[in-house]
């Protein structure tokens, strides 16, 4: 069975309705990210931090995964399917994929704010527990703060992701400025003799010199072309 590393970004929830954090209005526009995203800016205002991954949870309520993500579930019949994905959401486990790797946390985790990546503090979220308050405590003691790998963070899983790519025999980048490193190094990773695609609707630029087959559509649009051009090379 051949192995399929997808690498997906906030495109391929966009369709779905989350709001992006770097397109124009994206969330980025509303929070600057020093606030919201950074382990200073929790340390400044915990309160604001915390309110704002309680709406981004309780968004998630609000929405499903696209045919893009159910597609990707549907592959594991025919391939040996690996998400790495750049998103907090939960839409990919909720299609039905099963290997699954967050690069940048997950959004219905919180965790110790002294040991964050310390799993034995590392809680999922109940849809009933998605409102955390300033006072809700970790195994540890500390105040509990969202799952989450803030700008100016290690990325703990990005040496797990890479495993994985350095085996891939198609490397698929869905809905991914390829701005954002480490993961858009992900690429460097890729074996020379491995298919790779590029599915989204606007231009990405990619630095790289390797040949890379482009599907100017949507997630979902884009999983579906990859899918018969697959079928084609088989």
């Amino acid at each position: 069975m051949k192995k399929l590393v997808v690498l997906s970004g906030a495109g391929m929830s966009a369709e779905s309705g989350l709001s992006t954090f770097r397109d124009a209005g994206g969330l980025w526009d509303k929070y600057p990210v020093e606030q919201v995203a950074t382990p200073e800016g929790y340390r400044e205002n915990p309160a604001l931090v915390t309110q704002f991954y309680n709406e981004r949870r309780k968004q998630l309520l609000t929405v499903a995964p696209n045919r893009g993500h159910e597609l990707l579930a549907e592959m594991e019949k025919e391939f040996d399917v690996t998400i790495v994905t750049q998103n907090v959401d939960n839409l990919h486990e909720r299609a039905g994929s099963n290997r699954i790797i967050h690069l940048h946390g997950e959004l219905t985790k919180v965790c110790s704010s002294y040991a964050p990546y310390d799993l034995r503090y590392v809680k999922e979220l109940k849809p009933d527990e998605y409102e955390v308050k300033l006072g809700d405590l970790a195994g540890d003691g500390s105040q509990l703060r969202p799952f989450i790998v803030w700008f100016g963070e290690a990325v703990p899983q990005i040496e797990t992701a890479v495993t994985f790519v350095e085996q891939a025999d198609v490397f698929v980048i869905i809905g991914t400025s390829m701005n954002v490193y480490p993961a858009a190094g992900l690429l460097n990773y890729v074996p020379k003799q491995a298919a790779v695609y590029l599915i989204d609707p606007h231009e990405v630029q990619v630095n790289s010199y390797r040949h890379i087959e482009v599907i100017r559509k949507g997630a979902s649009e884009g999983v579906v072309e990859l899918l018969s051009r697959l079928k084609q090379k088989a």
